[in-house]
């Protein structure tokens, strides 16, 4: 075909675009291309992709953080929910799992209420400073005196689980139970029992008893029991009667300092193995102390902070003395009680919670979060002992997330993250945190969460 031909035929049936050849790009120099004829594709090539998570979990942390300093109750905004456990009031809902009053949520749950077998609970908690009113919490009701100064003291040193904590200064200061008042409650016979308390000592550097019952002294032919902290940094428990029936542990160093709280504890389960606790972690034990604690005929009293003979006294601050008769309270290692809501530790190897549904502005189908946690003990592996599930279709369908850890929140605080996470839309929005595998060697505590969405 000609040239001739091809400009006849274009003049009598009309351009058309089968008759543009394959133009080069360059040749079109002016005039605009309409937006439907750029594919995305062609502009996206060019563009540096933007992920915006990077400020989201920048603003989730510092909203955390704002309202851990400003204890701060749950909240939410149009794209975030914060809570860091305040209170209870972002939780709708627990599965053997509890807030603890010191503001985290655990499987591991601690109750005020006094274990069977409890013979004598003393919990200062006083907000009279030098207030001299002593009262039994064990439900036993019975008369606590003092002699000396013994006070309750509220200052800066005082406040380890209340307020306040009971105050002796080591010249004859002391509370105690009559004799006739304690001596069925103090006859252990050859079955478990449990000493535990926190102390602070002002000095370690002589002989200090913490808790006397009955007679203590340096003759082999005493009576009584006695849980003493002695010269050399040892925690020694021991009986004796008319020289036999000895129950002592003096060979596992304990290495307390001075000014420093401590909760201390002995136990003896009914096989005559005893356990020596050192804020919550078995320092030393003994076997064979089957002997039988039952003679306290020479009359002295239950003390706390001097012997039965007055021969030693303790000097500084203690508190949250718990003495139970029948069960060996601490089995393995253990949370020492951070508060009076902690004296009876109940241990859930499993357990969730849920969130109050957050209604959203417009329907959501993609979620994130990031989440602050503490291994009190342990170390819990996210994903497995630590489970996030997020909704928002009210908990109709969690999907289950995969977070990533991120850098610590916080001295002990961790932190991990995830990012859009797939879910049922809807715009009542929910999260779920379960717990495995948790026992008295492993416990996570979950200690905030910043829902994204």
């Amino acid at each position: 075909m000609t040239k001739a031909r091809d400009l006849a035929n274009i003049i009598s049936g009309g351009f058309t675009a089968d008759d543009i050849p394959n133009i080069d790009a360059s040749k079109i120099t002016s005039g605009s291309i309409a937006d439907a004829r750029i594919p995305a594709s062609a502009v996206s090539q060019h563009a540096t992709s933007f992920d915006d998570n990077k400020i989201v979990n920048d603003i989730s942390t510092i909203a955390l953080r704002q309202a851990s300093n400003e204890n701060k109750g749950a909240y939410n905004t149009n794209s975030m929910f914060v809570d860091v456990f305040q209170d209870a009031t972002g939780i709708a809902s627990h599965t053997t799992s509890a807030r603890n009053a010191s503001e985290y949520v655990s499987s591991i749950v601690e109750t005020d209420s006094t274990p069977t077998g409890t013979q004598l609970y003393l919990k200062s908690n006083s907000s009279s400073n030098n207030s001299t009113t002593f009262t039994d919490s064990s439900g036993n009701n019975l008369t606590v005196a003092r002699a000396g100064n013994t006070k309750h003291i509220v200052d800066a040193n005082s406040d380890i689980i209340g307020t306040s904590a009971y105050w002796i200064d080591g010249g004859g200061d002391q509370l105690y139970v009559a004799h006739s008042d304690f001596t069925s409650r103090g006859n252990f016979g050859t079955g478990a029992f449990t000493l535990a308390g926190y102390y602070r000592f002002n000095s370690v550097s002589s002989e200090r008893p913490l808790m006397t019952f009955g007679g203590w002294g340096t003759s082999v032919d005493h009576e009584g029991w006695s849980w003493m902290h002695l010269s050399d940094n040892r925690m020694l428990f021991l009986y004796r009667s008319g020289g036999s029936n000895v129950i002592a542990k003096t060979s596992d160093v304990l290495s307390l300092a001075s000014d420093t709280w401590y909760h201390l504890a002995v136990t003896r389960d009914g096989s005559g193995n005893m356990k020596f606790w050192k804020n919550g972690v078995l320092s030393g034990s003994h076997s064979g102390a089957t002997g039988n604690i039952n003679d306290f005929s020479d009359n002295k009293p239950l003390k706390i902070g001097e012997t039965a003979d007055s021969a030693r006294s303790f000097a500084g601050r203690f508190d949250n003395i718990y003495i139970n008769k029948g069960y060996d309270t601490y089995t393995s290692n253990f949370t020492p009680p951070t508060s009076y809501y902690g004296l009876v530790q109940t241990v859930n190897a499993t357990g969730n919670f849920i969130s109050n549904a957050i209604t959203a502005p417009s329907s959501v189908s993609n979620m994130g979060a990031i989440v602050t946690y503490e291994n009190a003990q342990g170390t819990n592996a996210l994903n497995t002992d630590i489970v996030l599930q997020l909704s928002a279709d009210n908990g109709s369908n969690f999907a289950t997330a995969t977070m990533t850890a991120m850098p610590d929140f916080a001295t002990g605080i961790k932190m991990a993250k995830v990012n859009d996470l797939s879910v049922t839309a809807g715009t009542q929005l929910k999260y779920k945190i379960s717990f495995a595998n948790q026992s008295g060697s492993k416990e996570a505590r979950i200690r905030g969460v910043s829902l994204q969405y």
